[in-house]
């Protein structure tokens, strides 16, 4: 089994620890947004650490371990499932899905604030 490496953020691994202690319970809506959280455990590409940014000028460190490895663990409130992730290339089939992405949550700030294209993937069982 991976080492679990917490998010250096505190409030990110506040939320996490609140969610996973709770058993998915509580912690499932994203601070004052009420947005729903969903947590996505993957493998660290160079690390192999398990791990739990937006606007950044590069692609984060988890979209690299996606592509590296897409097998995740998703944890949506108390139900748990080992999914594979796939990245979105086709421009029609992603600019459907960014539409949605845009509309229920906070990344179009995040696209405002970086000339990166945000990768968009698609968890399937």
């Amino acid at each position: 089994m991976a080492k679990y490496v917490p998010s250096p953020r505190d409030w990110v691994r506040e939320q996490v620890e609140l969610y996973e202690s709770s058993g998915g319970t509580r912690g499932t809506t994203l601070r004052d947004t009420g947005l729903p959280v969903i947590l996505v455990a993957h493998t660290g590409n160079k690390t192999s650490a398990v791990r739990s940014q937006g606007g950044v000028l590069k692609d984060p460190v988890w979209v690299l371990n996606l592509r590296a490895n897409p097998q995740i663990e998703l944890r949506d409130e108390t139900v748990v499932r080992p999914m594979q992730v796939r990245e979105i290339k086709d421009k029609a089939e992603r600019d459907r899905l960014w539409t949605l992405v845009v509309a229920a949550t906070r990344h179009k700030e995040y696209q405002a604030r970086t000339a990166r294209r945000t990768p968009v993937f698609v968890a399937e069982p």
